[in-house]
């Protein structure tokens, strides 16, 4: 992917990180993700919770915007936050159902120059998906 675009995409990242609400942890973290055939971004921001189970990531949120929009096709997402923290793993499966052939790209947003690019098979190879539960439903069908 060209490195123009993916800097523009991670500064669109690090300038979502001032929307984060982290008031527990202090970790602002934003994302931005580059939908396919479109020049738009959408972001997001981490949001916490004191009951921290409930706390949101920026990644999840910027998906779960996209998705509610309408929009299905996505082609790379960047996440900024300090040292240049990884996906979680809810966020790994979640990216993988939806852009399972995007690029992600994570930066230090206190050194932006320095990114590390991968894709979202390689951050969650054999990833859970829908034909496991296509093939549950099926075999209930045929029970009843």
């Amino acid at each position: 992917m060209q490195s123009k675009f993916l800097i523009k995409l991670c500064r669109a990242a690090i300038k979502a990180q001032a929307n984060s609400f982290s008031p527990y942890s202090g970790f602002c973290v934003g994302a931005a993700l580059a939908l396919v055939g479109s020049k738009r971004i959408v972001t997001g921001a981490n949001v916490e919770s004191a009951s921290y189970g409930l706390t949101c990531c920026a990644e999840r949120v910027a998906l779960f915007n996209a998705i509610t929009n309408g929009d299905r096709n996505f082609q790379a997402i960047a996440i900024a936050s300090p040292g240049g923290a990884m996906p979680c793993g809810a966020c790994r499966q979640l990216l993988a159902e939806h852009a399972p052939d995007a690029v992600v790209v994570v930066v230090d947003s206190r050194k932006p120059h320095r990114y590390f690019e991968t894709r979202v098979a390689d951050l969650l190879p054999l990833h859970f998906d829908g034909s496991a539960l296509s093939k549950v439903k099926s075999s209930l069908r045929h029970k009843t």
